[in-house]
């Protein structure tokens, strides 16, 4: 056994490099035997002040440290970059490769047999399973969970109610002092975001990778069962690294397949597109933008949450968690795929059941036949577009209207409250350079704010474009993604305010409606993309990182790297 351990590598030298290792980890009090011949485990903690989510993590780690301790393994936690959503500037996207790459680098480092990834906030999810997917040694995640369901004024509250609130300061219905009200309930506990956000998608996708244990999506993170399973997989990563139960052996091409398809059963968030496919890219499995249009349809939405239905992560958990959901949609599943506890999905949700049929209903009955991701193509978007219908208004899914273009956010906030701002409710708001690049990150802001004038009207929904992403606990009639970015100097960035715009969900059209040669006049006129960033990471960012449609990963970082250490300083 000590022979297979990696840390050996370290630990089991002798002479000077052996001294070394053993005597520095002395210095913490630790006997030599804990970390000679046990595996060694790191705890890859994303805990951080500045990451509310992931605020309770040092006190949820200790829980996978006393799992791992009761199998016969050595915990060693530490810290990498964490990116918490609601305060990190420019946009956390930006740093989602970074800590990829802080991770991968991390992990092949140091002497470690195996690694549980603690996620929770957006962004720390993907770039956790991005890094270690990239060294493949025995991985698991566990989750932070959902914080506990909002309250106001008699009523449950989630994060998408704060786009609600927004909108109905600005139309006047709801006053400043009520919003402030409405802000002291909506966070009632630890966790992440309590509707089916970012977070709560990226939480299931893991699940349905098969990379965390059974019901890691769902439970609360103020819940006692949280830390119980934090436990339970501080004790499995140790047997992993005994079977040798590696990410490649996990993330298969069904795998994946798997987690698109949960995705459109529970209304996932739209983010979900760009990180699979940035780690689908790192696990060397191909995966393309059709493969989630593919793979949505015949999937409807079962899983009741907002907001694209009435429920919180909260009632998902009661209702039976994620293995219900699986349950209700399994002969659409590739149940032969392996998991983390090294049991086939099929077996881990033989049991499941839903205790509460609004919640969680059947692909019979269902909360909306439209669910999952859709890609659509045109010329206004020659590398892809996507949308969430479930999300959107049914009466703009065939829409034709004149562009309203903004030429960056900045532009939209000096205009978009203009009362001589030209637009209608047939209107089509269209934001351009908020992709990868030209923003650069991507930020969360396609779902645009309706103009105040329009909201004042009663107005609810306009169709909205941008090559930026959009929060997953948003919603509203938006197209996102879209790809060449404007800083690509694709279509997307000759559009001009008065342009008709064509969308056509049902045949996944979304065209621009200008003749070629006018384009081909306005590309002759086009100034080309210069970024005003020169040094640092963003530089080296905008440089390498790849359109939306391969999942803005940086172009160095494909494909797996391997955990050997080449070269030896001691």
């Amino acid at each position: 056994m000590e022979k297979l351990l990696r840390s050996q590598q370290w630990f089991g030298k002798k002479g000077k490099d052996g001294f070394i290792y053993r005597a520095w980890m002395r210095n913490q009090g630790i006997p030599d035997d804990q970390f000679r011949g046990k595996p060694v485990i790191g705890i890859c903690n994303t805990w951080s002040e500045l990451t509310p989510c992931n605020a309770h993590f040092r006190e949820l780690a200790e829980s996978v440290k006393r799992g791992i301790i009761e199998a016969g393994g050595f915990p060693l936690e530490f810290p990498v970059m964490s990116l918490g959503e609601t305060l990190i500037k420019p946009t956390a996207m930006l740093y989602r490769n970074l800590v990829s790459m802080d991770v991968e680098e991390s992990i092949r480092a140091n002497p470690l047999d195996g690694v549980v990834l603690m996620c929770g906030c957006d962004k720390t999810t993907p770039s956790l399973v991005m890094g270690a997917c990239s060294v493949d040694i025995p991985a698991i995640v566990i989750s932070g969970g959902a914080m506990l369901t909002g309250k106001h004024r008699g009523r449950d509250i989630g994060t998408s109610d704060l786009w609600r609130f927004s909108e109905d300061v600005r139309s006047g219905v709801m006053t400043e002092e009520e919003l402030n009200e409405a802000e002291a309930g909506m966070c009632r506990s630890r966790g992440h975001c309590a509707v089916m956000g970012t977070a709560s998608s990226m939480a299931c996708m893991v699940e349905s990778l098969g990379l965390s244990l059974p019901g890691n999506a769902a439970i609360p993170a103020a819940d006692s069962n949280r830390k119980v399973l934090a436990q339970l997989t501080g004790r499995r990563i140790v047997d992993m690294v005994k079977e040798n139960l590696k990410p490649s052996d996990i993330l298969t091409r069904e795998a994946f397949e798997n987690a698109i398809m949960v995705n459109a059963a529970i209304g996932g968030s739209t983010n979900f597109v760009i990180h699979l496919l940035a780690i689908a890219g790192r696990a060397g499995v191909p995966l393309d933008l059709e493969d989630f249009d593919r793979f949505s349809q015949g999937i409807p939405l079962i899983a009741n949450l907002q907001p694209s239905g009435e429920y919180f992560m909260e009632d998902l958990y009661y209702a039976g968690g994620l293995p219900a959901v699986m349950k209700q949609m399994e002969i659409q599943l590739n149940g032969g795929c392996i998991t983390a506890n090294g049991k086939p999905v099929s077996e881990n949700i033989s049991k499941a059941q839903s205790w509460d049929k609004k919640v969680i209903t059947t692909l019979e009955t269902p909360v909306n036949n439209r669910s999952g991701i859709v890609v659509l193509r045109g010329s206004l978007c020659e590398n892809g577009a996507i949308m969430k219908p479930s999300a959107a208004s049914p009466h703009l899914m065939k829409h034709r209207g004149r562009a309203v273009v903004f030429s960056d956010i900045e532009d939209y906030k000096n205009r978009i409250n203009d009362p001589l701002l030209e637009v209608d409710a047939s209107s089509v708001l269209v934001l351009k350079n908020a992709g990868p690049k030209g923003y650069p990150g991507m930020p969360e802001v396609g779902n645009l704010g309706l103009p105040a004038k329009l909201l004042q009207q009663g107005v609810t929904d306009m169709v909205r474009i941008s090559d930026g992403r959009m929060s997953g606990t948003g919603f509203g009639t938006v197209v996102l993604h879209v790809s060449p970015e404007a800083a690509e100097n694709g279509t997307f960035s000759l559009i001009e305010s008065g342009d008709w715009i064509a969308l056509d969900v049902d045949n996944r059209l979304l065209n621009l409606e200008v003749a070629e040669a006018e384009l081909e006049v306005r590309r002759k006129k086009q100034v080309p993309f210069k970024s005003s960033y020169t040094r640092g990471y963003t530089r080296l960012f905008i440089e390498h990182v790849e359109q939306a449609c391969k999942g803005a990963d940086f172009d160095f970082l494909k494909g797996g790297s391997g955990c050997e250490v080449t070269r030896d300083s001691h």
